[in-house]
């Protein structure tokens, strides 16, 4: 097995662990900063590490339509294509089943996709997803599965969930590469007795680890939070647990108090690239001409390069003036600020004070 997964702390079901894989050892619970084209935009890797980055996300889909998994993997992996040399997961493209449905038709074989770049027909089947990410070199890939929006129904939700399990077995069948772990996607929609059914299917392939997918769909919160939680009871206790796509500062501490141990979430950068910044008395519109003026840090709790050396005034200048600096300063605080986040949940985590940790964070950050 090319990764380890090891405990170290826990309490309730929330629990730290050191996920160790064949580029580096990962404290969780983590965050992933999401590069989805091998790169987190604004940001190079020595800026990601600034920003206590352990572990970063790609996506397969995208990668494999350009520049092509296998000019990446003659040019040495993906690691050396982007200049990460820390651990890497990959999303396999299930998203993009669900993203992309005015572009495909999905059939048992697979997904054909008119693709998004120009406009050619391609065909994605639970081999060719592994054999991307096998091209890649990442240290965790994900099964390909099928989604299905809020609302489908539950005989579309149960027919996905039976279709995701046929596909992960496909997948742990194509493997070819010692080095990259594959991890199943737990399904299910809303459906709890779905959820506890996909789980139950997966864990029979007895996978490295295991993601819980198919949120942010359109569903409501309190049906995410009902079913997130209980997805996490129900998946393999020995095996790291991934919630896909999650979430704002208030999700990240509740899906550890869970039992989740992995997350991933385009909200810091891509609010970032918006002027919305997260600081530790809440978020700030930088772009509001109330800071054009400001001569004061964004966050004085904040050890990032712009919250130590220039006030609300000039990031808002370089806001208003639509300058790409204003991309890197804003980006690698919001990142600094959710990293930071997760390492605070890791020492609460430690210390048995996660509920004081929630309650702080919700008065800042609530619902």
């Amino acid at each position: 097995m090319a990764i380890s997964f090891q405990v170290t702390a826990s309490g309730g079901n929330a629990r730290t662990a050191l996920l160790s894989t064949p580029h580096g050892a990962v404290a969780t619970p983590a965050f992933m900063p999401v590069g989805t084209r091998a790169s987190v935009k604004g940001l190079y890797p020595p800026l990601l590490r600034q920003a206590g980055a352990q572990i970063l996300l790609a996506n397969a889909f995208h990668l494999g339509l350009r520049p092509g998994s296998e000019r990446i993997r003659d040019l040495g992996g993906l690691h050396r294509f982007m200049g990460w040399e820390g651990p890497i997961l990959t999303d396999s493209g299930g998203f993009q089943v669900f993203s992309l449905a005015k572009l495909r038709d999905v059939t048992e074989e697979g997904v054909a996709f008119r693709s998004p770049v120009d406009g050619q027909m391609l065909f994605l089947t639970p081999e060719r997803a592994v054999r991307i990410q096998e091209d890649l070199g990442v240290d965790v890939a994900m099964a390909l599965d099928e989604l299905v929006p809020a609302g489908a129904g539950r005989a579309a939700a149960a027919a996905a969930v039976e279709r995701t399990a046929r596909w992960a077995e496909r997948c742990t069948r194509a493997q070819a590469r010692k080095g990259t772990s594959l991890f199943g996607i737990v399904q299910g929609a809303a459906d709890e007795g779905l959820r506890e059914r996909s789980a139950r299917q997966l864990a029979a392939l007895d996978l490295p680890g295991y993601a819980a997918g198919g949120f942010s769909v359109g569903e409501s919160k309190i049906a995410f939070r009902r079913v997130a939680a209980y997805t996490a009871r129900v998946m393999p206790e020995g095996k790291p647990r991934y919630l896909m796509g999650v979430g704002t500062p208030l999700d990240l501490v509740d899906a550890v108090s869970w039992g989740y141990d992995l997350f991933d979430c385009v909200l810091p950068t891509r609010n970032a690239r918006n002027g919305c910044l997260f600081t530790s008395a809440g978020t700030v519109a930088i772009k509001n001409a109330g800071h054009a003026a400001d001569p004061n840090p964004l966050d004085p709790e904040c050890p990032c390069w712009g919250c130590r050396n220039v006030s609300r005034a000039y990031l808002n200048h370089l806001y208003r003036a639509n300058d790409p600096t204003a991309v890197l300063v804003n980006s690698l605080h919001n990142l600094t600020f959710y990293l930071g986040l997760m390492e605070r949940i890791r020492e609460a985590v430690a210390k048995g004070t996660l509920e004081a940790l929630r309650k702080g964070v919700a008065e800042v950050y609530p619902e």
